[in-house]
């Protein structure tokens, strides 16, 4: 029999805001874009079809705008609920190096981690000071064309910076020139599966478009390491070759995302539910790889740059893990 630990009567205001904002997000990351798809299909079968008809008309025109840089907001950046998501792990940004807004930079962000809190905090948001770090440096987070696909909430979801991780969206992002930064995970939907404490593994062997495409614009290489990503969500025993590692991976490859089985704590008590741990996370940005443009890149050439960037990444890892908790044993596995 399972022993549930309840949370205490009394506790302190900002905690519980703290708790219904991450709430909030993870209600957002898991259920909203079926919620506005399920408004959208009442307004086409209720007496508000001529609404859905002016929206579907918008959606068609504005089609490609996630492709297209987006349409970010600064005043839902700034919403006071992202300061108490960042306060409950809590989330930290630290940098190693000035970044020059006169480049481009394509960043990398490892590990995916299970709902990529760190990134989404860091990126964004305006509370874990991005612009005071590296001023003149404006951060694109790109994700899965898919969640572009639901009405209302695709507009919810470029209002904070979210653009499509499509080639063409790179590509469109990195050609605005000075002053731009491309984050990509790196690890994508696959190393999801991978999340759980104390997991160290990434995807990053086989995956080398990122590279190309920093070649091809000659946008400066980040390597970005999120400690405590992985640490803040449990997720059911999946090891390869297992049989839900093979569903999942099944369909992966067909909806093009992946489904981790994860659990953590709930609202009122501390025993089981989908609310992350409040487990502090480190993002820590590395020092820039310079990179010259090169439209037409050899395989070498790729690979050459490709293995600079996981050394790059690797002793990252290394330089600051013993300061966020990883023993002396730990290192990175590159699948």
């Amino acid at each position: 029999m399972v022993k549930i630990e309840f949370a205490p009567i009394n506790i302190p205001f900002n905690r519980r805001m703290q708790t219904a904002a991450v709430l909030y997000w993870v209600f957002t990351f898991l259920f909203l874009a079926q919620c506005c798809m399920g408004v959208y299909v009442l307004a086409v079968l209720s007496g508000y079809w001529h609404f859905a008809a002016l929206y579907g008309l918008w959606l068609y025109l504005d089609w490609d705008t996630p492709q297209t840089g987006g349409r970010r907001c600064a005043w839902v950046r700034k919403w006071t609920i992202w300061r108490h998501f960042r306060d409950y792990f809590p989330i930290h940004l630290i940098k190693t190096s000035d970044l020059d807004p006169k480049n481009h930079y394509l960043f990398g962000f490892h590990p995916h981690g299970v709902l990529v809190a760190g990134a989404f905090g860091n990126f964004c948001t305006e509370y874990t000071g991005f612009q005071e770090l590296f001023p003149g440096l404006t951060p694109y987070l790109h994700v899965l064309p898919f969640w572009f696909r639901f009405p209302f909430f695709r507009e919810y979801a470029m209002s904070a910076g979210l653009v499509s991780c499509s080639k063409e969206s790179v590509s469109h992002v990195l050609s605005q020139g000075a002053g731009v930064a491309s984050v990509i995970v790196i690890g994508g939907a696959e190393e999801s599966l991978e999340a759980r404490p104390g997991s160290l593994t990434l995807q990053t062997l086989h995956r080398k478009g990122f590279i190309k495409l920093a070649l091809k614009h000659g946008a400066h290489l980040v390597p970005v390491f999120s400690f405590g990503e992985n640490e803040i969500f449990n997720q059911l025993e999946n090891p390869e070759g297992s049989v839900i590692r093979n569903i999942q991976n099944k369909l992966r490859k067909i909806m093009g995302f992946a489904l981790p089985l994860f659990h953590a704590r709930g609202v009122f008590q501390y025993s089981f539910g989908v609310m992350p741990f409040r487990k502090p996370i480190y993002t820590i940005v590395g020092k820039p790889i310079v990179v010259e443009q090169n439209v037409s890149p050899t395989n070498e050439e790729v690979d050459k740059l490709h293995q600079r960037y996981l050394d790059e990444l690797n002793g990252l890892f290394e330089e600051h893990k013993a300061q966020y908790g990883i023993p002396e044993q730990g290192h990175l596995v590159f699948k």
